[in-house]
């Protein structure tokens, strides 16, 4: 059971409500680092616990925060956790108290980290908690084109078999993985699990990677993005989200792909030039599409790629298994651990304890 308590009539009538868990520690609160968790629910609806962080501090825990709350939430705080909640430098100089701003994700495109860097604000966030996850929604996903299992299941309780001519039939086309070319843009953790993945289903693999890394094989390695988009029947992006990275997916990029090809997108929405690649898709200049991930999330009713020909789309949930999302709250009681210990561990910025 939890207990919920408004702190003011703006949270009560916005409903984004602070949740304070039952037994709390009460010793020592004077000395005791206050933590504010911005939008709580997407990593913990209510199925895992949050003791591992709540003890170690004065915990508030939010829902979700829209940006104009941020400030007035977070403005006691010594400890911010934050997954999508924005923070910005003109957010971030509002907060005085702020010395650790904790990522509830892998990715730190929502932190302006220089500010941090300028500010002695240490930021941490949560790598490898969801490697497998990921990985295994790219498979998903591919395994859905080529063994349509959910479309058969459909049409048979649509009524499709009962009414079949023959013991079988053949509605949606089927193919094999096995010799595919399963192209790769980026080869972190998660794009060397995909190529694992993918040699044990006896695909080929052709990866980029911004440096030559000696765990790539010579045989898949490729110079450009360009050359792995030219060999690709299914190809994968796992790049985070960069200057250097954004829109890269455009349509000279684009043009490159087969037209039997499918593209799929798990990193960030904003890797994909949207309007182009459902240009792309319309005209039938590849095959189709799968995407986890939009440039905007939730996305407006317009994007382009919603009403796309041929594109799947899940809303960003390839992170969001169980198991993966209590190791993301293992690492992050370990990383503020860390901090409060004067040993940080996963720290994205530059700053370090003692600065």
């Amino acid at each position: 059971m939890r207990l919920h308590c408004a702190t003011n009539a703006a949270d009560a009538k916005n409903n984004h409500l602070p949740r304070k868990p039952e037994n709390k520690r009460m010793d020592n609160m004077n000395n005791r680092k206050k933590i504010v968790v911005l939008d709580g629910y997407t990593v913990n609806p209510g199925d895992i616990s949050w003791e591992s962080v709540e003890r170690l501090g004065d915990f508030t825990l939010y829902d979700r925060t829209k940006p104009e709350d941020t400030v007035r939430r977070a403005k006691d705080a010594d400890i911010v956790l934050t997954n999508k909640v924005r923070m910005s430098a003109a957010v971030m100089e509002q907060l005085p108290k702020l010395k650790y701003v904790g990522l509830l994700s892998t990715g730190t495109d929502i932190i302006d980290i220089n500010y941090c860097d300028e500010h002695g604000i240490v930021v941490c966030n949560i790598p490898a908690y969801s490697t497998g996850n990921v990985a295994q929604t790219v498979f998903a996903m591919i395994l859905s084109i080529c063994s349509p299992v959910e479309k058969y299941n459909i049409a048979v309780h649509e009524g499709r078999w009962v009414s079949s001519d023959d013991f079988c039939f053949q509605d949606y086309p089927m193919s094999d993985m096995a010799g595919k070319t399963l192209g790769i843009i980026g080869y972190g953790k998660i794009g060397r699990k995909v190529a694992d993945i993918a040699r044990a289903f006896d695909m080929n693999v052709v990866i980029y990677s911004r440096t030559k890394r000696d765990d790539i094989p010579e045989t898949e390695w490729r110079k450009t993005v360009y050359d792995v988009a030219k060999e690709a029947d299914f190809l994968t992006i796992h790049c985070p989200l960069t200057d250097d990275t954004r829109g890269i997916v455009d349509k000279k990029f684009l043009r490159r792909m087969k037209k039997s090809a499918y593209l799929i997108n798990t990193s960030r929405g904003g890797v994909l030039n949207e309007s182009d690649v459902a240009d792309a898709l319309n005209k039938g200049l590849i095959a189709g599409a799968c995407v986890d991930v939009l440039s905007t999330e939730p996305p407006k009713a317009d994007n382009p790629m919603l009403t796309a020909k041929n594109c799947l789309i899940t809303p960003h949930i390839a992170w969001a298994g169980r198991e993966a999302r209590e190791r993301l709250m293992d690492i992050c009681a370990g990383n503020l651990e860390g901090f409060l210990s004067g040993r940080t561990r996963n720290e994205v910025g530059k700053v370090k304890i003692g600065d």
